[in-house]
């Protein structure tokens, strides 16, 4: 290396830091920015699992936000309903959802589908299935959104009847649902008091927000990043002013 390469500023160096100082900094921000978004889920959730269950019907007449929204439905069968399974995780433990539809009486939707509850892969039984039963189950649950497709979600297997989304009309057609709710319900009361393997969990046990640790991750290392650069600055100067 000649005197003169010693001594050139270094200018691809200088892009290189500035191109990952603003990567970095524009993750950290993001991270914040999801940070406030989960404490006010956090926030919504917790009002709403206190507060008062409203007649489901009445709600998705009315639509607008109801993600999250705590409500109440007579579904007259449903202990006996047909049902899909879909794959879920709770404390740890994988199994699955039994999902079924409960019908609407008025409205613009005729069926809304209720995930009854969890039940852990170790149980092989299920809940006896009668689709002709009609005795009367009063519900209270928690409204959800369906969930968005990932590219990390197995393929839904309807002949099945085995999901890995909550996909509101793949399922509803598989059990023969007409003109299903854009949301599910998610049972809070046992629609199997008999059955106690499967447990009503309509909300994880515990939603984390984890992106503080996220945000102190990007901007520390922006900052390490910008001590390694001004270090590396500092001995270019003194290469630069040294005697040749």
């Amino acid at each position: 290396m000649t005197s003169e390469s010693k001594t050139r500023f270094p200018f691809g160096l200088t892009i290189t830091v500035a191109i990952s100082l603003v990567i970095l900094i524009a993750l950290g921000t993001w991270q914040i920015r999801r940070m406030h978004w989960k404490q006010g889920l956090l926030d919504r959730v917790a009002a709403l699992q206190s507060a008062p269950a409203i007649p489901a019907q009445a709600a998705l007449n009315r639509g607008g936000d109801l993600d999250y929204r705590r409500v109440e439905l007579d579904c007259p069968g449903l202990a006996k309903a047909p049902y899909v399974e879909m794959y879920g995780v709770r404390d740890g433990q994988a199994g699955v959802r039994l999902i079924s539809a409960c019908p609407l009486t008025a409205g613009p939707y005729r069926t809304l589908l209720v995930d009854r509850g969890f039940v852990a892969d170790v149980i092989s039984a299920r809940p006896p299935v009668d689709a002709a039963d009609v005795t009367p189950l009063h519900v209270v649950g928690v409204l959800r959104a369906p969930d968005r497709r990932n590219l990390f979600a197995p393929a839904d297997d309807a002949a099945g009847r085995r999901f890995y989304t909550r996909d509101a009309g793949l399922m509803a057609k598989v059990l023969g649902a007409q003109a299903p709710a854009p949301l599910f319900l998610g049972a809070e009361t046992a629609t199997n008091p008999e059955w106690a393997a499967l447990v009503p969990a309509p909300l994880p046990s515990d939603i984390p927000n984890n992106h503080l640790q996220y945000v102190i991750t990007w901007y520390g290392l922006a900052v390490a990043l910008v001590g390694v650069y001004a270090a590396m600055l500092l001995r270019w100067r003194k290469s630069r002013s040294a005697p040749q």
